[in-house]
Parts: C-alpha cells; sequence; structure tokens
C-alpha cells in the first residue's frame, strides 16, 4: 500500500474530488460544509495518483456524532483508510457507523466489503431501520375520533413522556441505553441530541388524549434535511388499541398543512407494528439504514 495517499481534504474545494465515488447523501455534503454539520479535518480520502478509491467521513456538530460516508474500491483500501482517519479524527469510543442501502441489499452484496472493512476495525452490527417517506399526493389520514390532541405543555412533560414510553420499548437504539443509564436519563439523551435540534415550532408537537389522560405523542418537525415524524409513541397501559395509527396520521395532517414536499420517518426492522402503522398511513419504505457499532 506504499502508493496510498491518505489524508483529510483541504477544504470545499476538494468536495468534487471526494464525491467522485457515488452514494445517497454526495448532494448534501456541500450544505453540509456550509452549515458546520461536517469538517474537511471528518473527511478522509485515499489516492492512488489522482485516483481516488477510498474515502470516509462523519456528521456532528461540535464533535463527530455518526460515519455517515464510507466507500472503498476493496477490503484492504477500506481498512487502511479508517485506521488512519479514526487514529486522527476520533479521541474517544468511535461513533456509530450509518448507511442508507436499497430494500434488496442483501441479495446485491453491495456493502458486503465495506462491512467486511468496518469489521476489521472492530464494528459490529447493531440494527438495520426502515426509511419510510409520505409523498404529496398521499390521501392525508382522516381523524378517527377516537383520540383528541393537544400540544405539548412543556419540556418537562415530554422528557416524562419519552420516559414512560421506554417501559417496554422495542427501538434498539433506547435499548442500547437503558443498558447504560436510566429511563429519564436515556430519555434527557435522546430530547438533547434529536429533539432540541429541530428547526420547527415545539407548537407543532402533539399529546394524544382519551378520557383526558395521555395516551401518546407525536413530534412532527423539520430537521436539517426536511419534514420528519421525529418520535411516534404510545404510552405502556395503552398498547395494543391501534392508538399508533391515529397518533402518526395526526402528526402527518399537521406536516401535510405545512405543505411538506415529503415526509420522511423510520423505525427499526424488527418494530413491525410501527413499520405497520406508516404502511397503512400511506407512507412508502423506500430505503433500509444499516448500522454498526463500536460499543
Amino acid at each position: 500500500m506504499s502508493d496510498l495517499i491518505l489524508r483529510p481534504i483541504t477544504g470545499r474545494d476538494e468536495l468534487e474530488l471526494f464525491n467522485r465515488l457515488p452514494y445517497v447523501l454526495n448532494d448534501e455534503l456541500a450544505d453540509d460544509l456550509a452549515a458546520g454539520r461536517r469538517r474537511p479535518e471528518w473527511m478522509w480520502v485515499a489516492l492512488r495518483g489522482d485516483r481516488l478509491v477510498a474515502r470516509v467521513a462523519w456528521w456532528g456538530r461540535d464533535t463527530p456524532f455518526l460515519m455517515d460516508v464510507f466507500d472503498a474500491e476493496d477490503v484492504n483500501t477500506g481498512v487502511h483508510l479508517l485506521r488512519e482517519a479514526m487514529s486522527s479524527v476520533i479521541s474517544t469510543s468511535p461513533p456509530k457507523y450509518l448507511r442508507n442501502v436499497p430494500p434488496g441489499w442483501r441479495e446485491t452484496g453491495e456493502v458486503d466489503d465495506l462491512m467486511a472493512a468496518l469489521s476489521q476495525v472492530g464494528a459490529r452490527p447493531f440494527v438495520e431501520r426502515l426509511r419510510f417517506e409520505w409523498r404529496p399526493g398521499t390521501p392525508v389520514p382522516v381523524p378517527s375520533g377516537r383520540l383528541t390532541f393537544r400540544p405539548i405543555d412543556s419540556t418537562d412533560e415530554i422528557l416524562d413522556l419519552m420516559t414512560r414510553v421506554l417501559d417496554g420499548t422495542l427501538d434498539a437504539h433506547s435499548l442500547d441505553d437503558l443498558t447504560r443509564m436510566p429511563a429519564r436519563e436515556a430519555a434527557v439523551h435522546h430530547f438533547e441530541d434529536e429533539l432540541a435540534q429541530y428547526r420547527s415550532p415545539r407548537g407543532w408537537w402533539r399529546v394524544a388524549v382519551r378520557d383526558g389522560e395521555p395516551v401518546g405523542f407525536v413530534t412532527p418537525a423539520r430537521n436539517d434535511y426536511g419534514p420528519v415524524i421525529g418520535y411516534l409513541a404510545v404510552l405502556p397501559s395503552h398498547r395494543g388499541n391501534g392508538y399508533i395509527h391515529d397518533i402518526l396520521a395526526e402528526g402527518t395532517r399537521i406536516l401535510a398543512a405545512e405543505d411538506a414536499p415529503r415526509i420522511r420517518a423510520a423505525t427499526d426492522v424488527g418494530n413491525a407494528p410501527m413499520a405497520n402503522a406508516f404502511l397503512r398511513a400511506g407512507y412508502v419504505n423506500f430505503e433500509r439504514t444499516v448500522m454498526m457499532t463500536w460499543t
């Protein structure tokens, strides 16, 4: 590998070089750099002469939060780049790796080499997720009348609800958090990492109510990339009644009323009730996400 040059890009001027390997996130990288969600020192390339043979990049705000770009022509080149880049960029436990893949990714084998390279530097499979999209022209769900909805009262209320729904959760990230911290701390961690970063009014968030008591909630929002159903949950004592459909419908109506060009959402492959709710509401499973972890 003596002919292999491993280095970070110099800046926006080398984005064209970095994007010579195709991936669905390429169109977002320029905006990410401009907004500070990526930094040139977090974006590494492997070159043979002037030919790009591998690349890796992290996304984050103050520190790298997620490795979400990794491409390599072969396993060995990928391993060399990962080792060099990670030793420079990461000072603690590596953040998780995420890859958006088509629904039939297992049959095509298109990410087998990437996952093999990641495994050689200590990563292991964490979870596979389904990505959903609601598109304009899809019928907006009509209220069933079973539940009423009101705005979230305060940060304390959403944190309380987020804590309560962790009882019996099927979400891999939440289950992982609960192995390392109490439920309230896990809720705060999730809130600060995701919900607190939304670029839309918290007035869109809704509590679902029946007989005067909360049964669940939804946080329709806009993140850095567009409209999303951020968090959707039913309280443990009210599960099994199909309320997830009513709550998702409310979140969808709120974003549709804001002329959303699309609405995206995701759930773990193993969370069948949530996946079925999205499909029933007219969302399309357009992609999957593979995640790996070092912890």
